[in-house]
């Protein structure tokens, strides 16, 4: 069976579909494409627990639980929001096309330094209430696993890193890290 049509005027295989489907991100309640999974979870965690402290002073513990599950529906709408305002396409775009021009970049390809620049966005995505500073100890712990195959040290990764976190960073509403930013 020829697995090859016809769509939207433009011949593919049934392969290629899927994977394009894929790198949709279904959103898997709404069906809708672009689901950020990792800043709904980051911020129902974090809103969960703040919902739980503040009920079970007031409430005692069915203050905590009740706090919990709202703060968690909270959390995850504002995590989800943060997320949102970090376009993944874009943000590869923007470095692609402007990473030479930084002083880190001297003798490096874009795909080098690619790991580094996604380990930054999705960074401030799960930390949009932190400030570059408080989490630097964090990320420099984490880069080994989230390098994947990139043969960068933290200390050659760290400058383009934090140089697409605080592009995310100046692109949210607000100073939610009450850096200025």
């Amino acid at each position: 069976m020829d697995d090859r049509y016809t769509t939207t005027g433009k011949t593919t295989t049934a392969v290629l579909e899927h994977e394009a489907k894929d790198e949709a991100n279904h959103d898997p309640i709404t069906g809708e494409p672009g689901a950020h999974p990792l800043g709904t979870g980051a911020g129902a965690v974090g809103g969960a627990a703040a919902g739980a402290a503040v009920g079970g002073v007031v409430g005692g513990p069915v203050g905590a639980m009740i706090g919990a599950a709202v703060g968690g529906v909270a959390g995850g709408l504002t995590g989800k929001g943060v997320a949102e305002a970090v376009n993944p396409t874009e943000e590869d775009a923007y470095w692609r096309k402007t990473y030479s021009t930084r002083p880190y970049a001297a003798n490096r390809t874009y795909e080098e330094l690619a790991p580094a620049y996604r380990y930054g966005w999705e960074s401030k995505v799960r930390h949009a209430d932190r400030p570059w500073n408080d989490v630097e100890g964090d990320l420099e712990r984490g880069w080994d696993k989230a390098k994947a195959n990139s043969k960068l040290g933290w200390h050659e990764a760290k400058d383009a890193t934090r140089d697409a976190w605080h592009r995310v960073e100046r692109a949210l509403p607000g100073d939610a890290d009450h850096d200025g930013r």
